[in-house]
């Protein structure tokens, strides 16, 4: 996915999730591991590794989007936690990792990378997320497919 301002997305990260939409800085991106709800922002902008990186409105606009996709998805899904987190080690793009967190689920409490095999999500299990999700997304423009946008 490449934009007209030199902005491309990861491959790996292209290649991993269902690309949702985007908000005014940032695509929003599921995780494709129904094993967990795994949501992650990528701000639109070329060669960003890092948050400090971004111009002072693009960080306050991250955090923004970051905190309304939080407050959405425990409102919606009802976490024992909810996970945020900019890594970066094995992609270096900057994005952030939104992963909702249950005691019953198969990693908890450690972290969930590498615990499991992912389970790829159904695509009715794509469309009812879509449907309850994004509605609630203020300032949101979803795509019309949710493979790559």
């Amino acid at each position: 996915m490449t934009g007209a301002d030199g902005f491309s997305l990861d491959p790996r990260l292209e290649r991993d999730t269902f690309c949702f939409g985007a908000f005014p800085l940032s695509l929003l991106l599921l995780m494709n591991d129904a094993t967990y709800p795994w949501l992650i922002l990528v701000p639109q902008r070329p060669e960003i590794h890092e948050i400090y990186q971004l111009d002072p409105a693009d960080q306050r606009q991250l955090l923004v989007e970051s905190s309304h996709l939080a407050e959405v998805l425990t409102a919606l899904l009802r976490p024992d936690k909810l996970n945020i987190a900019a890594l970066g080690n094995v992609v270096p793009q900057l994005h952030l990792h939104h992963v909702a967190r249950y005691r019953s689920d198969p990693a908890w409490p450690a972290p969930v990378w590498g615990k499991t095999l992912p389970v790829p999500y159904r695509s009715e299990q794509i469309v009812a997320l879509r449907t309850s999700l994004l509605p609630l997304l203020q300032g949101f423009a979803p795509v019309a497919n949710p493979r790559n946008g």
